[in-house]
């Protein structure tokens, strides 16, 4: 009952042989909660996806960055669904704002790789988020929502599913939504879920933020009632890594009770079926 906290992190295009070396030693002896506490996930470029899985602790699971929208075949330069099932990879990135921006991955073809990706056994990370633009036009709401919609339309079963809110003006820019920014976006998205999905959905997928993460600010962001982790970039290539998954363990007293609290109380409503 309740959405375990979770923690991606997100390499991106970063690294040598011996770099990823030395992070993920940094890992393996990193002092981190338990699996019962903290779900943690690590995504290398796709080149050392199998040195991570061969050296990574086990209660640490590795995530692809990205995978083909179908079955794999005549598509230079990308990697299928099947291949990752095939090198026993549970986990991939899906929509990141990179790939949508500088790729033109549209709505709709990240709803349809969502949808390939579980059909084949894998667990999905669904990253949406809004630009600069479009927050001071006041579309925010709008935009994640259309983006959760392509998803949404395409799948049923949204055990697998983790999403991923990225405000785009945030990521590796040093700027971050506050927390009471964070959350209101969070909090909207669950509501999204509630009355277009089921709110059985909505109570159960774990909402994740993302953008400019790290080990001062991460605590606080924890704290806020419908955020359920994190997607980190930069920070988790860096020590400051396992500081963001310790942030598990760090909510405050109060927060933690009203967390539970809503969370029994939603459960409660779900299963007595009141409108």
């Amino acid at each position: 009952m309740g959405r375990k906290f979770f923690v991606g992190g997100n390499w991106k295009c970063n690294g040598t042989t011996e770099e990823v070396k030395k992070i993920v030693a940094t890992l393996n002896d990193g002092k981190v909660p338990s699996q019962d506490v903290v779900e943690v996930v690590v995504s290398p470029p796709f080149v050392f996806l199998p040195l991570v899985q061969s050296l990574l602790r086990p209660d640490f699971h590795v995530a692809a960055q990205n995978c083909w929208v179908k079955k794999g075949g005549a598509f230079t330069g990308e990697v299928s669904a099947e291949i990752l099932v095939n090198l026993g990879i549970p986990w991939v990135v899906v929509g990141h704002s990179e790939r949508r921006a500088l790729l033109g991955e549209s709505n709709e073809f990240v709803g349809d790789k969502v949808a390939y990706a579980l059909s084949q056994g894998l667990k999905v990370i669904a990253c949406v988020g809004e630009t600069l633009e479009q927050r001071e036009a006041g579309s925010t709401v709008d935009i994640v929502a259309a983006q959760t919609r392509a998803i949404a339309e395409r799948i049923s079963d949204w055990e697998n599913v983790v999403i991923a809110y990225e405000p785009v003006w945030a990521i590796g820019t040093g700027k971050v939504a506050t927390p009471s920014q964070a959350q209101e976006v969070h909090f909207e998205l669950r509501k999204w879920l509630k009355e277009n999905v089921s709110a059985e959905v909505s109570e159960s997928t774990r909402i994740i933020y993302g953008g400019s993460v790290n080990g001062a600010n991460s605590k606080e962001l924890a704290g806020q009632l419908d955020l359920d982790g994190f997607l980190v970039g930069g920070a988790s290539l860096k020590p400051e890594f396992v500081d963001i998954i310790n942030s598990a363990t760090h909510l405050h007293g109060d927060v933690l009770l009203k967390k539970l609290f809503l969370l029994k109380f939603e459960y409660f409503y779900i299963n007595n079926n009141y409108d």
